[in-house]
Order: structure tokens, then C-alpha cells, then sequence
């Protein structure tokens, strides 16, 4: 399976290595989608494919807050947020375009991101793999209306990086 991510990065005051951003959500992914229980789960079961697409937009949280107040009429800055348009989608509106599913964006504000590494005394590489989980689970169609929805999704974002041997115990 091919996974293509793009990301584009927009603060300036951190200069993201999108080779590693990349390895990372690929890992991520890649664990996810080899876990049944999750994939089954998934909001691509059922769909056949050979790549999935993604992207990354690295920003501020002015650029949050604008995004949040505009799209979801919220009017706050939030530190991650994830556009899932596959699994937002109504099943009968998903489409599979040359064997590619585009899952969606991931929009991660870095400077809430550092602030809450900061915070919790972690490396804020450490966080951002934390968030870049949370965001891939949001794409696949998990979210965490409930809290045994958020144990479900924090749970498994813990296992996804102790594969790629980040022990995030913060949360």
C-alpha cells in the first residue's frame, strides 16, 4: 500500500522535518490499519484501495480559532483539527478515485502543541507524534463523543507510538 501525505508548514517558529513527520504518520497508519479490531472499526472497511492520501497543515492558533469559527462554529483556538472527508462523508457520497482514498487534513496549531509539551515536560517532537495519532484516528472515523470512545482512541494512539518506540504516558 502507498501512503501519500503532504504537508505544508506555515509557522515560522519551528521548522518541521516533514521526513520525519511523514516516517512517523506512516508508522502510525500502517500500525492502525494492521490491528483488525481497528481497521474493522475503520471507515475504510469495505472500500478497496492502494494508497490513501492525507494532508498536514502546521499553523498557529490564529489560524485555529479562524478555521474553527468559519467551519465548525466554534469560537476558540483548538490546538489539533482534523477535516476527515472520507469518514465525515455519507457512505453513498465516499468515493475512490484511481484506487486512492483521500482521507482528509490534519491541522495541528504548534504553538498550543509546544505550549502543552511544555506543560506535561515532554519533547515536543513527542508531542507532535502524539498529536499526529490523534489526527489519523479522527481520519479513520474515530472520535471521542464518549469516554470509552476516548479510552479506545487514547489507548491505541499509546500502542501506535510505543511501535515506533515513543512511550507516551502524559496523556
Amino acid at each position: 500500500m502507498i501512503i501519500n501525505i503532504e504537508c505544508e508548514n506555515e509557522y515560522k517558529d519551528w521548522i518541521i522535518d516533514f521526513v520525519s513527520v511523514t516516517e512517523v504518520a506512516k508508522s502510525v497508519l500502517e500500525y492502525y490499519l494492521a490491528q483488525e479490531y481497528i481497521y474493522e472499526k475503520s471507515c475504510l472497511k469495505g472500500y478497496n484501495f492502494n494508497s490513501l492520501s492525507f494532508d498536514f497543515l502546521f499553523c498557529d492558533s490564529k489560524k485555529t480559532h479562524q478555521i474553527n469559527k468559519q467551519y465548525r462554529a466554534k469560537d476558540y483556538p483548538a490546538d489539533i483539527i482534523t477535516f476527515a472527508v472520507f469518514a465525515d462523508s455519507e457512505q453513498s457520497e465516499r468515493f475512490v478515485l484511481d484506487d486512492d482514498i483521500n482521507l482528509g487534513e490534519i491541522i495541528i496549531a504548534l504553538d498550543k502543541m509546544i505550549d502543552g509539551a511544555k506543560e506535561k515536560n515532554i519533547t515536543k517532537e513527542d508531542e507532535l507524534a502524539f498529536f499526529i495519532s490523534h489526527g489519523i484516528m479522527h481520519l479513520l472515523g474515530f472520535d471521542h463523543q464518549s469516554e470509552l470512545d476516548y479510552n479506545f482512541v487514547v489507548e491505541n494512539q499509546k500502542k501506535a507510538l510505543e511501535s515506533i518506540n515513543i512511550h507516551y504516558d502524559k496523556i
